[in-house]
């Protein structure tokens, strides 16, 4: 549970810097707003941090 709490601060954080470098902001990410409702759901960008995650856990078993 410690591990667990401490993988998503740091996920967490990486997340507000790479807000701001624009990088989470791929084509193929779904971005909708209507009026004062905004809706965003990062799907490229899921599947490609999916991607690396898999390949460094597949690394770390080998």
């Amino acid at each position: 549970m410690i591990a667990l709490s401490l993988i998503l601060i740091i996920a967490g954080i990486i997340t507000l810097y790479l807000g701001k470098l624009d990088i989470g902001r791929l084509p193929g990410d779904i971005l909708l707003k209507r009026g004062n409702i905004t809706f965003y759901f990062p799907i490229i960008s899921c599947l490609i941090l999916s991607i690396i995650i898999s390949f460094i856990l597949w690394f770390i078993r080998r």
